[in-house]
C-alpha cells in the first residue's frame, strides 16, 4: 500500500443556492481543487451524495459530473453512505490511490437540498434508517436523536446548557469562515430559548438545510512532495458500521462504529487522541457531537457534555473542535459534509485557517457519520515534513 496525500482543495459557500444546480455546485468546487493542486487531469472521480435521485431525480452522477468538468472517459462513480457519503467517498479515493490503481484522484461531495421542501427533506433523511421496520412508523431523524438526547440526560445528569454548548462553539468559530452558512455568533440563552423541534432537542441544536460542494485532489505521497510544498498526508482512513436501527443496539449511548473506526485509525497512524491538534466531529445535532467526542476517546463515557461546557473544544481549549463552524454553523449539505470536514483540517494543517488558525497544528482528525452512528468514517491527517 502506498502513502496518500491531499494536494488540492476547493469548496463553495454553504447556503441556499436557488439559482445554482447540483452540477454547477460540484463543478465550482472541483475546478477550485484542481487549480489548487496545479493539475488539469485526474484518472478517477468519486462523488459523495445521498439525495440526488430523490431530490433532483438525477442518478448516474459519476458520468454526469466527469463530463461537467471536461473529463469524460475517466473512471467515475457516486458513493452513498447517508450523511457519511462524503467521508466514504474520501475513503474510496484513498483506497484507489493507496492500492496503486490510480495516481491522481478527484474526490467530491455535493448536495442540493433546497430543491425540495423541508418536509420532503425530512422524509429523505429517514432513508438512512430501516424503512421497513422504523421509517414506516413516521418517526423523524431528529426524533431518533431526541430519544438519545433524553436518555443521555437522564442517565448521566447532563444539563441542557452543557449539551447545547457545542452549538455555541460552532457558531463562534463560523464567524471567521466565509464559506459558512451561518456566519454569526450564538449565545447559550438563545439556543435554550429556541423552539422545540423534537423534545428535548431545540431548533438551534440542529443543523440547517443547505446546498454545497467540496472537493479534494489525492495522489501518492511521493508525487505530492514534488508537486506541492503544502501537501497533507492521509495517515489513516477507516470506515466502520454499527447495527443500523437503534432498537436493536446493546447500548444507545455508545457510538460503537465511531469507536471502532477511531481505534483502527489511531493504530494505523500510530497516534493517540492526545496527539490530535485539531478535530472535526459530526454534530448534526448537539447530542451527536457529544457522543462523538466520547466515541473518539476525547472524553470519558457520560462526560462529553461536561467536557464541552468547560471550554475544552474552543479554539484555545484542550482539543480545538469544528474550528470553522462544524455541521451546525458551517452547514451540513449531507453528501458533501465529510469532504468539507477533511478540507477544513487540511486548511488548519497548511496554516490557511485565518483568524481561527491553531498555531503549530500538525495532526488533525475528521469524523463523519451516516445515520445515527450506523456508519462512521475517521480520517487522520498529518502535515508533511
Amino acid at each position: 500500500m502506498r502513502k496518500v496525500a491531499i494536494i488540492g482543495v476547493g469548496c463553495t459557500k454553504v447556503g441556499e443556492h436557488w439559482g445554482t444546480s447540483l452540477r454547477d455546485l460540484f463543478t465550482e468546487a472541483a475546478l477550485a481543487a484542481l487549480s489548487d493542486a496545479g493539475i488539469e487531469k485526474v484518472e478517477a472521480l468519486y462523488v459523495g451524495n445521498m439525495f440526488s435521485g430523490y431530490v433532483q431525480e438525477q442518478e448516474h452522477l459519476g458520468a454526469l459530473l466527469a463530463d461537467s468538468i471536461g473529463m469524460p472517459g475517466i473512471s467515475a462513480a457516486k458513493i452513498e453512505g447517508a450523511c457519511g457519503s462524503g467521508g466514504v467517498a474520501v475513503h474510496a479515493g484513498y483506497l484507489a490511490v493507496a492500492s496503486g490503481m490510480f495516481d491522481y484522484v478527484l474526490v467530491g461531495g455535493v448536495e442540493k437540498m433546497t430543491d425540495l421542501s423541508t418536509g420532503h427533506i425530512t422524509t429523505a433523511l429517514m432513508m438512512a434508517e430501516n424503512r421497513d421496520y422504523i421509517g414506516f412508523t413516521g418517526v423523524t431523524f431528529v426524533g431518533l436523536n431526541a430519544l438519545i438526547h433524553r436518555l443521555y440526560s437522564k442517565t448521566y445528569g447532563a444539563k441542557p446548557e452543557e449539551i447545547a454548548a457545542i452549538a455555541v462553539n460552532d457558531h463562534n468559530n463560523a464567524v471567521n469562515n466565509p464559506c459558512a452558512q451561518y456566519q454569526y455568533p450564538l449565545k447559550i440563552e438563545r439556543v435554550l430559548e429556541s423552539p422545540l423541534v423534537a423534545d428535548p432537542i431545540r431548533l438551534f441544536e440542529c443543523c440547517g438545510i443547505g446546498d454545497g460542494a467540496a472537493s479534494l485532489v489525492l495522489c501518492p505521497l511521493e508525487k505530492a512532495k514534488a508537486l506541492a510544498d503544502r501537501a497533507i498526508e492521509i495517515a489513516a482512513s477507516t470506515v466502520a458500521t454499527n447495527v443500523l436501527s437503534l432498537n436493536e443496539r446493546d447500548d444507545l449511548l455508545v457510538f460503537d462504529a465511531t469507536r471502532k473506526a477511531a481505534n483502527r485509525a489511531y493504530e494505523i497512524a500510530g497516534v493517540k487522541p492526545d496527539d490530535i491538534d485539531v478535530l472535526e466531529v459530526h454534530d448534526a445535532f448537539t447530542i451527536t457531537g457529544v457522543l462523538a467526542l466520547e466515541g473518539l476517546g476525547f472524553a470519558k463515557k457520560g462526560e462529553g457534555a461536561k467536557f464541552v461546557s468547560e471550554g475544552n473544544i474552543s479554539l484555545g481549549g484542550k482539543i480545538p473542535t469544528n474550528t470553522l463552524g462544524g455541521l451546525k454553523a458551517r452547514g451540513h449539505p449531507i453528501g458533501a459534509t465529510g469532504v468539507y470536514q477533511v478540507l477544513e483540517v487540511v486548511k488548519q494543517l497548511r496554516g490557511d485557517a485565518g483568524k481561527n488558525q491553531i498555531n503549530g497544528a500538525e495532526i488533525g482528525l475528521a469524523h463523519n457519520v451516516g445515520g445515527v452512528d450506523s456508519t462512521s468514517i475517521v480520517h487522520i491527517l498529518r502535515r508533511c515534513g
